[in-house]
């Protein structure tokens, strides 16, 4: 059989998009076991996604600025090749509306009101008053217009939703999380279902930041060691999802609540940085489980060989 062909799909090289650590050392690592693999930009037209046994959303760290059209790209590409994930799975957590999924499900989420563009925005209403809280987009990644207010910050929360709102951006209002100071934030990574590491960081969100700064996305990363309770929770967020048997790889990101107890701040299904450059050893692992699924790919009934790239 010819190498099989595995596309890393990420984005074109912008100065607010961060770089993708672990795209060189997944690519070396795929070539190790055999696989012909490239990286790939997801809106670049010249690429023949036909040509591809399996295509692999890495890091497309834009696709929140055109949402509809990357979600269109993802429902083409699967109609030509194995796309992972799958389009139905990057849809549904596309949006942050997926933690109401999660907390109607009985999953414990960070309580989040969502805030639609012509929505009546009355700070006594929608605003908390007693403690701190944040603001970010439904639809973001890398703390984009996301920000921390205090209780009396209310005119420059109203700007900001009014911001997000000008841009057709549904805006997100949770409270502050404030145990993220002293016990940061753990992503529990997955790869076919099965916990593969952790990791975690410090907070993000410094106060008085403005929405429109650029900020570090992961501050402080270290290896981090699950608890029970924190594998629980990230295995019950995993299995409220959508056609979650076709999931591949998920990152679970938690934090702990005013009694200390773990729950869901966001669960990354699309192009989470799976912090391979914090824990080495799980990129051979990550390799092969990508090389086993490109081969199924190409084994797969009435499907053709794909073409040169």
């Amino acid at each position: 059989m010819p190498d099989v062909r595995v596309a890393l799909v990420t984005t074109g090289p912008r100065p607010e998009i961060a770089t993708d650590h672990d795209l060189p050392p997944l690519l070396a690592a795929l070539h190790e076991t055999g696989v012909a693999a490239k990286s790939a930009v997801w809106d670049d037209p010249d690429v023949d996604w036909a040509g591809f046994d399996l295509v692999l959303i890495r890091s497309t760290w834009d696709y929140t600025w055109r949402r509809e059209a990357f979600l269109g790209w993802a429902e083409r590409c699967a109609r030509l090749t194995t796309l992972l994930n799958p389009p139905p799975v990057v849809r549904w957590s596309s949006d942050k509306f997926y933690l109401a999924r999660l907390a109607e499900a009985g999953v414990p989420a960070v309580r989040t009101r969502y805030l639609a563009p012509g929505a009546a925005v009355e700070p006594a209403a929608v605003l908390p008053a007693g403690h701190e809280y944040v603001i970010k987009p439904s639809v973001g990644a890398g703390a984009r217009y996301a920000a921390r207010y205090r209780a009396g910050d209310r005119d420059a929360a109203v700007r900001h939703i009014g911001h997000m709102h000008a841009e057709g951006v549904t805006a997100m209002v949770q409270p502050y999380m404030a145990r993220i100071e002293t016990g940061g934030e753990r992503a529990l990574v997955f790869l076919g279902g099965t916990f593969l590491h952790a990791v975690r960081k410090k907070a993000v969100l410094g106060a008085g930041v403005p929405f429109d700064h650029r900020k570090v996305a992961h501050p402080g990363l270290e290896p981090w060691v699950p608890t029970a309770r924190e594998r629980e929770v990230a295995e019950r967020a995993l299995a409220v999802v959508p056609h979650a048997e076709d999931v591949f790889y998920a990152r679970v990101d938690l934090v702990d609540d005013d009694e200390g107890r773990p729950v869901v701040m966001e669960l990354e299904l699309i192009e989470p940085n799976l912090f391979l450059f914090v824990r080495p050893a799980s990129l051979p692992v990550v390799a092969e489980a990508v090389a086993a699924r490109a081969r199924d790919a190409r084994r797969a009934p009435g499907r053709p060989a794909a073409g040169h790239v």
